[in-house]
């Protein structure tokens, strides 16, 4: 049985009578406080239970992304749909999981167990990981480190924390887990070790400072480079991974039952023997069931040429047809999308798999992440795959965009960061080993003109390239401030040159046809047929110039507000507690 399944049966088992509903209610152990805090035994059952704040496979990081600029999907999320937010609608604000953390806390500190500063620490870090989200989420929230007693009013009926302070708790409790967790690494990749730690704190401490820098109205700006430093200091106490090596190595990154060790930091692992899944594929590949996400061209254009050179360098690029824009790219662009000549399998038997326009409203369908067999993944929730949560090359890419930022990213730290993961790829030439001198105007106006050194729109590009489905890109924006292109961002996909039918995949075949008013007939049975005929409406697709163009997707209103950097406090727990205040703009 794989250890961290083991783990979460074992505590949900131990706390079915744990959890209380309001911060003043302590948890009630079914078993005795003795059996549960004097033993090494009764602390690691305890601690097993703070696995659960980590994200289900269920709904996945890989779903994260879908609410982003690189994404086309199905809908609207209500963060950025035209008044759906609002502090009646908003939700998260829970506690239950904290009460859990420092009721084992309090109780654990004074336990004489020997081993006990060791859960500590993994308890420290799950209230770490706690608090992060909280404040991501809410900004300013209460700082609670204890359990808190009924008639401690000042603590239950009291004011937020200033969100800053709040962070310098963050990172201590951090800095407690690195120093007491006894393991450094765990080969199943499932337990949360000082790397582990040290993983999640680069990314801690990169969104950090990138918010101090560029969310000017707090004015903590003068603070960013520490904690961009931490960063740094923390990538390079990492030790013991390395990117996993091979022509598709990235692919199969994902596709793992049990994850490759030299890359993978932690993950949650699936078993089918206890009948715990992922719904990757059907969420990402069924044409009605979750978002049916797809990429943008315009994120598409961002991949570099095999040889290292830029694509939007070609002045044709933007009337470039989809089976010729595709070739000789970063090599993760095939691992990522579909092209040339992907297959799938049914049942076993091998068949032709072009981009589906009937799964995909751009055409840039994904596969990263997905079964390539469609029975019976595609229709039901039976995704084995482990679902990765931390990996070496989100460290290496925290740790160069750190380097950036300070200024210090040198031609040695390139090789051994950006070069590194373009170089694993399969890319060549002197991107790998120099520094960019020139920026790349296209990159400049994707980021809004936001950054403007070369170094940092390169370490930009590769971070979207390879992280892209890994659940960070909305938090990317909100930390850079660029929370307008979640308004903003096109969505649109492939380049079609004439209204007609097309060959996606060379095979000689016909794929999609795309068409106007009456729809034609056609000689092949298998060919899609995508109408474009202008419209205004939601969840309608046309030509960018008519008859012509790129494809564009409307899935409905967007709107970005910058209060949405910041979720309201729900009304329900303002009326319990009116000291509580609402965020700005949100009043």
């Amino acid at each position: 049985m794989n250890r961290h399944i083991q783990y979460l049966i074992a505590g949900t088992l131990l706390l079915a009578g744990l959890s209380g509903c309001d911060l003043s209610e302590a948890p009630q152990a079914t078993a005795s406080k003795q059996a549960i805090f004097e033993s090494k035994s009764g602390l690691e059952l305890y601690a097993n239970s703070f696995y659960e704040l980590l994200p289900t496979p269920y709904d996945g990081v890989f779903q994260v992304d879908d609410n982003s600029d690189l994404v086309a999907r199905n809908g609207v999320d209500t963060r950025f749909s035209p008044n759906a937010l609002s502090p009646v609608t908003s939700s998260g604000w829970s506690w239950t999981n904290l009460r859990n953390i420092n009721y084992f806390i309090e109780n654990c500190e004074k336990s004489a167990v020997a081993e006990k500063n060791h859960y500590l620490g993994l308890a420290r870090f799950f209230r770490a990981y706690f608090y992060f989200g909280m404040v991501k989420r809410f900004g300013d929230v209460p700082w609670i480190d204890r359990t808190i007693e009924v008639n401690d009013e000042a603590t239950l009926y009291g004011p937020r924390t200033d969100r800053f302070e709040v962070m310098e708790h963050v990172l201590a409790d951090l800095n407690f887990a690195v120093e007491n967790i006894t393991t450094t690494s765990d080969p199943s990749c499932t337990t949360i070790t000082k790397n582990v730690v040290r993983a999640f704190k680069t990314r801690v401490c990169l969104y950090e400072a990138s918010l101090r820098k560029y969310h000017t109205g707090y004015g903590k700006q003068s603070t960013a480079d520490t904690w961009f430093q931490e960063v740094v200091t923390t990538a390079n106490e990492i030790d013991g991974f390395s990117l996993h090596q091979g022509p598709s190595a990235y692919r199969e990154l994902f596709l793992q039952k049990a994850p490759y060790a030299d890359e993978t930091i932690l993950c949650v692992a699936l078993d089918a023997a206890l009948s715990t899944y992922s719904s990757r594929n059907r969420k990402t590949i069924s044409p009605t069931y979750g978002n049916r996400p797809s990429l943008t061209r315009r994120y598409i254009n961002t991949f570099l040429n095999a040889d290292g050179t830029r694509f939007t360098d070609n002045p044709a690029y933007r009337t470039t047809p989809f089976t010729e824009e595709v070739k000789n790219r970063d090599p993760r662009l095939q691992q990522t999308i579909r092209l040339g000549n992907y297959q799938r399998t049914e049942n076993g038997t091998p068949i032709v798999a072009p981009p589906n326009l009937d799964q995909s409203y751009t055409g840039y369908q994904i596969i990263k992440g997905c079964y390539d067999e469609r029975f019976p993944y595609d229709d039901e929730s039976r995704n084995e795959n482990a679902h990765l949560i931390f990996r070496w090359a989100e460290v290496l890419l925290n740790k160069a965009e750190a380097l950036a930022e300070l200024g210090r990213m040198t031609d040695a730290e390139w090789t051994a960061t950006i070069g590194a993961l373009r170089a694993r790829a399969g890319i060549t030439g002197a991107s790998l080993t120099q520094l960019p001198t020139t920026a790349d105007p296209y990159m400049q106006a994707f980021y809004k003109n936001r950054f403007a050194d070369p170094v940092m729109l390169e370490v930009l590009r590769e971070r979207a390239v390879e992280l892209i489905f890994e659940g960070l890109r909305p938090d990317d924006l909100v930390r850079w401030r660029l929370g307008e292109l979640f308004e903003e961002a096109t969505m649109n996909g492939i380049y079609v040159p004439a209204l007609g039918e097309y060959d996606l995949n060379e095979d000689g075949v016909a794929d999609v046809c795309f068409y106007q008013g009456e729809r034609p007939s056609s000689a092949t049975s298998s060919i899609i047929f995508v109408n474009v005929t202008p419209s205004s409406e939601s969840g309608t697709r046309q030509l960018s110039n008519g008859a012509s163009g790129e494809l564009i997707w409307n899935p409905g209103p967007r709107e970005w507000l910058d209060k949405k950097y910041l979720y309201p406090i729900p009304e329900t727990d303002r009326i319990k507690n009116p000291a509580l205040g609402q965020n700005p703009g949100w009043e």
